[in-house]
């Protein structure tokens, strides 16, 4: 008899133990963590660039995480779980905060570090999450919910007060100031990225037209990152303006070259020597010798804690 009631406990114990688990705490993949899938890739690079910028300004660590559902969990608990797992902020400075969206369960919390709660107190946090997040999330706008709850827990952050226009009309995604569409970056720091930007690409480009060989490769290659690294200085307008002058110019500009003396000798010391030299660069008819890698994110918590401090809200 004992033996028939161990056997039939032990699925309900087992059941429980899977049951209180709840949710797992997500891999740290940046300063936005969209595991719900609820943000546009414009948004998630935007949002992306916005901490950055502040984190650089002040040190402060501000991550997103969405996740589906919390199987249960309650979200301060969890919260505090993510925090201390990333370890977000500056150890010793504890200067750290995490948003997290659960859209399934709707949701949400503001999680605020040790050495925030002075700045951005709980009734500050819960402001934010009733009256600039809670609005945009029952309509759908999980884009502008988040983005403009990100915005004003900065605006806390840098300003010590809630602006009057949290929870306002404003852009979600975009500065409204025509050709510079995009993120809120001052004229130096369009010039210091573009000169980066369309540097590196820039040269590809000019690489791309003059060599004899592998120059179509290049201008296909080239294609997406002429359509999306430029987003980040001069916005979506100024980046779809930039694609089509290189869809058509690269073609132009590479049958202009190929009828020139330097271009033809090029093409015929390859077919003879495989090899050539145009202006410095080498070419050789095995192809290009450059390579391209990918690294993985850099980014991670700086070592700080939370005790629980923020507010949690639902829509």
């Amino acid at each position: 008899m004992k033996t028939s009631l161990k056997f039939f406990m032990l699925p309900i114990l087992l059941m429980g133990s899977i049951m209180l688990t709840g949710a797992e705490v997500p891999y740290l993949t940046g300063r936005v963590n969209d595991y719900a899938q609820i943000l546009s890739s414009e948004t998630n690079q935007l949002l992306t660039e916005i901490l950055k910028a502040h984190e650089n300004r002040t040190s402060n660590q501000i991550v997103v995480l969405t996740i589906p559902t919390l199987d249960g969990e309650g979200i301060e608990e969890y919260a505090v779980d993510v925090f201390e797992e990333w370890k977000l902020g500056q150890k010793g400075i504890d200067n750290g905060i995490l948003i997290v969206v659960v859209p399934n369960d709707r949701r949400m919390r503001i999680e605020v570090g040790y050495g925030l709660e002075p700045t951005l107190t709980d009734g500050m946090a819960g402001q934010i999450i009733q009256t600039v997040m809670t609005p945009r999330f029952k309509n759908g706008d999980y884009d502008g919910g988040i983005m403009d709850g990100a915005r004003a827990v900065i605006d806390v952050l840098e300003g010590g007060e809630l602006p009057d226009r949290a929870g306002g009309d404003r852009s979600t995604t975009r500065s409204n100031d025509g050709f510079f569409e995009g993120p809120d970056l001052s004229l130096r720091e369009r010039i210091l990225i573009g000169a980066f930007i369309f540097g590196i690409i820039g040269l590809f480009t000019v690489i791309g037209i003059l060599t004899p060989t592998g120059g179509w490769f290049l201008y296909f290659f080239l294609i997406p990152f002429w359509a999306m690294f430029p987003i980040v200085v001069v916005g979506s307008g100024g980046a779809f303006i930039c694609l089509v002058i290189y869809l058509i110019g690269f073609p132009v500009a590479k049958l202009f070259v190929r009828n020139s003396k330097w271009y033809k000798k090029a093409k015929k010391d390859i077919r003879k020597k495989g090899r050539a030299s145009i202006g410095g660069f080498r070419f050789t008819s095995g192809g290009s010798g450059g390579s391209w890698s990918s690294g993985s994110s850099s980014f991670s918590g700086g070592g700080g804690s939370s005790g629980g401090g923020g507010a949690s809200g639902s829509w």
